[in-house]
């Protein structure tokens, strides 16, 4: 068995518990396909299994990869998607950064994380992706996100204006800094920030929220995720801000922009005893007194 391994950086305080993952992975007899840009840092640090290799891109990663484990936060684990690409890997999430949505399985877990990927004793959730389409060439050949799609205006612009369509038939033009479209599990994220709502990974939707809007008796609305929504844009600067998770780009107003279902999911792996209910109560601290 073989799994990619997937980090940003490793700090100081990380390097026990780095050691004791690739322990154990050695111990579970998986063999790891390390990140090169990772690899170059932890080399020289950690003790590696002797049959470690290395990828840079999505096409280094063979059909012999069944799994891509990120070591982070949740910005990790949406760079880990990226490497997918339709391909049958599951990812798993471990949590070395803060809030941990999607990287839900803490790093004092690890070993139980490796072993339970050697036993096959986990369980899989499949998370709906969004995908851009536009006029012109966007985001390369990633041209898809697990949480969001935004539009903003630029830092020193005004507010613009985005006429927005559900299939053609207009929703709203929203007078704002910005417009956000999320994917079920990208609803706890930058969307619930911004006042939008939290749906259930499974309920296949999309979550169109507005970043500060002009009119305030503008909110959130939840629509069907088996609909294109397309965009026309109006602004006094020339430019505006796309952004597909944490990727951005700057691109001409008169650019033309839809969105719609990805036409493969993403695999998350997780733990049998961790589920999105534990997930809502232990990050969002509900049902939590604070006065105790």
């Amino acid at each position: 068995m073989k799994a990619a391994i997937y980090s940003r950086v490793m700090e100081e305080a990380q390097l026990q518990e780095v050691q004791l993952f690739f322990d154990e992975l050695e111990n579970q007899k998986i063999e790891p396909v390390i990140y090169k840009d990772y690899f170059t840092q932890i080399n020289d640090k950690v003790r590696l299994p002797a049959n470690s290799t290395t990828f840079e891109k999505a096409e280094d990663l063979g059909p012999e990869v069944e799994f891509i484990i990120s070591l982070g936060g949740d910005g990790t684990l949406l760079d880990t998607v990226g490497f997918i690409r339709g391909k049958d890997i599951a990812v798993m999430g471990i949590n070395f950064g803060r809030l941990g949505f999607l990287a839900s399985i803490g790093h004092e877990e690890l070993q139980s994380a490796v072993k339970a990927i050697a036993k096959r004793t986990y369980v899989v959730d499949k998370r709906t992706l969004i995908h851009l389409d536009a006029n012109i060439p966007m985001f390369g050949s990633v041209p898809y996100a697990l949480n969001e799609f935004a539009i903003h205006k630029r830092d020193v612009a005004s507010m613009i204006k985005i006429h927005t369509y559900i299939n053609g038939e207009l929703l709203n033009t929203y007078w704002s800094d910005g417009l956000i479209v999320s994917t079920p599990t990208g609803s706890t994220g930058y969307s619930l920030s911004c006042n939008g709502p939290v749906v259930f990974p499974d309920s296949a939707s999309f979550v169109i929220t507005p970043v500060a809007p002009h009119n305030l008796n503008v909110r959130p609305i939840v629509v069907p995720d088996n609909t294109i929504i397309s965009f026309e844009i109006e602004s006094r600067a020339d430019q505006i801000i796309c952004a597909l998770d944490s990727r951005r780009e700057l691109v001409d107003k008169t650019v033309q922009l839809a969105v719609r279902r990805e036409n493969f999911c993403v695999k998350l792996v997780r733990l049998s005893e961790n589920n999105f209910l534990q997930t809502l109560r232990n990050k969002l601290t509900w049902g939590l007194d604070k006065r105790n």
